[in-house]
């Protein structure tokens, strides 16, 4: 067996101190930042202002940028979005579905493996239940403070079994004054190109991404945001692919505790099964947007 470096010994013997402290019914509150970047080059098209290019990345702030919630004990967890009243105009990233795309509590318990989320589209409901996915992170002895946590670096490779909306980016129109045989062409180009993309997103292998966290062993629970857990310590900070997650504050043993339940309403479906569901509505709208002259959702104007 490999020999742990001291530093890692160290503060897994603190792990294992703190936790005997923390009685069963101990609970926490961790409350995380979220925000995923993405490339806005191409955003509006290529004659796009960037005027026009500032309002449509502000209009989808609200879909890139959220906070969170995680409560939390030794076995369970739930993570939500912090309910706030939306920005005029905002949500209405990816052609509309900001609006019809609604991310509801995460449940994980660490013991039985379990992780169900309650997610809305389109106005039905689904549970996505699978299996807790296991980790193999390499534990490094790099620290850094977040607030007065002293942290600990860990990584990992993983596969993103999220569903990914890049492969359904527009691709831009062309400049006002071509003529009618360009203008056809480039929609023919547009639909195929959405067609390929459609079908690569169905049968290319799950994306591999590199996953950095920072956990603290002063707060002993398995636990963190998101998907994330399977460290001695509260995950305070993870970095992956685009996703920056960042705890800003953390009340422990709060007067009032709230009950961690797993959701219940919504159709029960496994995590690819429901990637499956989104890739066919997307590519639906992506045909109905493209046989509309473009506009997204089939939405007229007044």
């Amino acid at each position: 067996m490999k020999k742990l470096p001291l530093k890692v010994a160290l503060l897994l013997t603190v792990f294992l101190t703190s936790a005997s402290v923390f009685a069963q019914d101990f609970q926490g509150k961790a409350y995380y930042q979220s925000k995923i970047t993405m490339d806005m080059e191409g955003i509006g098209g290529p004659d796009a202002s960037p005027e026009r290019k500032k309002q449509i990345a502000e209009r989808m702030k609200s879909f890139l940028e959220k906070e969170y919630v995680l409560t939390f004990n030794q076995a369970e967890s739930i993570y939500k979005e912090e309910e706030k009243l939306a920005a005029p105009g905002g949500g209405r990233g990816f052609g509309g579905f900001g609006a019809s795309l609604t991310g509801g509590p995460k449940y994980k318990n660490v013991k039985t493996k379990e992780v169900i989320t309650d997610q809305e589209f389109f106005g039905k409901k689904f549970l996505i239940v699978d299996e807790l996915k296991n980790l193999e992170w390499k534990m490094g002895t790099e620290t850094k403070q977040i607030g007065q946590y002293t942290c600990f670096k860990a990584t990992a490779t993983t596969t993103s079994d999220a569903f990914d909306f890049s492969v359904f980016r527009r691709r831009g129109r062309g400049g006002r004054g071509n003529d009618r045989e360009e203008s056809t062409k480039e929609k023919d180009s547009t639909k195929r190109e959405v067609k390929d993309k459609t079908k690569d997103s169905e049968t290319k292998a799950p994306k591999t991404i590199e996953v950095v966290a920072w956990y603290s062993p002063q707060i002993p629970v398995n636990q963190g945001p998101d998907g994330y857990w399977g460290l001695p310590g509260l995950i305070l900070e993870v970095n992956a692919d685009r996703t920056t997650i960042l705890c800003t504050k953390i009340v422990l043993n709060p007067e009032e505790k709230e009950a961690i339940d797993k959701p219940k309403k919504g159709d029960e479906v496994t995590q690819a099964e429901y990637n499956d569901i989104v890739t066919k509505k997307m590519k639906e709208m992506q045909e109905l947007r493209g046989g509309r002259g473009g506009r997204g959702g089939g939405r007229g104007r007044n």
